[in-house]
């Protein structure tokens, strides 16, 4: 499988529409190169930080980003993680939604972000979080999403292993500030959920906070199979899929678990013994 991550800036003065167009661009020289799977950021469209821009930049479910790349991964004859978009939902509310589009231009899945940040971001007063996880059957494996902040999360990591994930896309907007964090975290999520982390980062400058770039792939052993730097472009990686198989079968962690560890916790334990 080869894959395509797509780093993108959003700066303030391009429009949306702009920004859709020159996507496009990127995303046919993806095709061009042989790809299988492209990724895009998290939401690149409107700009993570132009917060004030949430509510006109909103999309139903059908909206532009869903039907627009759709229609090019149908044409292209690959699959897209259009990275995420700010969604209104049912009750008028916004979401921060992830989706992946198959090479038939449907949506083979849906994920909005569960874990809404709210440090020094007005993302969680804007939006709601999401309520669910899922994953997507593909020739590659089971494919499921989470989205930046939810990396801080290892239980909702083993919530997505549990329910069959064997590969997960990250697409996200994480600050050069804490560009360390972003690598430990992509790095320590694939080793001990024992998955394929596909791991897609915005660059560029927005509103005085600069992303961070540095895309990444990880397999389950903790190797760094391809690393971006902080610039706008695409990186290429190929990977094998049945990694996956392979490290759970040579090292069972997974397998070694105990189904609670509730009965563990003991109150006011005595700290002389073991």
């Amino acid at each position: 499988m080869r894959v395509a991550l797509i780093q993108i800036a959003s700066p303030a003065a391009e429009s949306s529409t702009d920004r859709r167009a020159r996507a496009e661009s990127l995303i046919r020289k993806a095709a061009h190169g042989g790809s299988d799977l492209v990724v895009l950021p998290e939401l690149w469209a409107a700009g993570y930080f132009a917060f004030d821009a949430y509510e006109a930049e909103a999309e139903d479910a059908d909206g532009a980003t869903v039907t627009e790349l759709g229609a090019l991964a149908r044409e292209l004859g690959l699959y897209l993680h259009a990275g995420s978009h700010v969604e209104r939902v049912a009750d008028g509310g916004l979401r921060n939604t992830a989706v992946l589009l198959g090479p038939d231009g449907e949506v083979l899945h849906r994920y909005s972000k569960v874990h809404v940040f709210g440090y020094r971001s007005k993302e969680a007063r804007l939006l709601s979080p999401g309520d669910r996880i899922s994953t997507a059957e593909t020739p590659f494996g089971p494919i499921a999403s989470t989205t930046c902040y939810d990396l801080r999360f290892p239980e909702l990591w083993r919530g997505l292993v549990d329910i069959g994930a064997r590969i997960v896309i990250v697409p996200a907007a994480w600050p050069a500030a804490r560009l360390a964090h972003w690598r430990l975290f992509t790095s320590v999520r694939a080793v001990e959920e024992q998955v394929l982390l596909i791991a897609c980062n915005a660059v560029g400058e927005q509103d005085g906070v600069r992303l961070g770039g540095h895309s990444r792939v990880v397999d389950p052993w903790g190797e760094v199979l391809a690393e971006a730097d902080q610039d706008e472009g695409i990186t290429y990686c190929d990977v094998a899929p049945e990694v996956v198989t392979t490290v759970r079968r040579e090292f069972p962690v997974l397998r070694d678990r105990l189904p609670s560890y509730a009965h563990l916790a003991r109150e006011n334990p005595d700290p002389t013994r073991s």
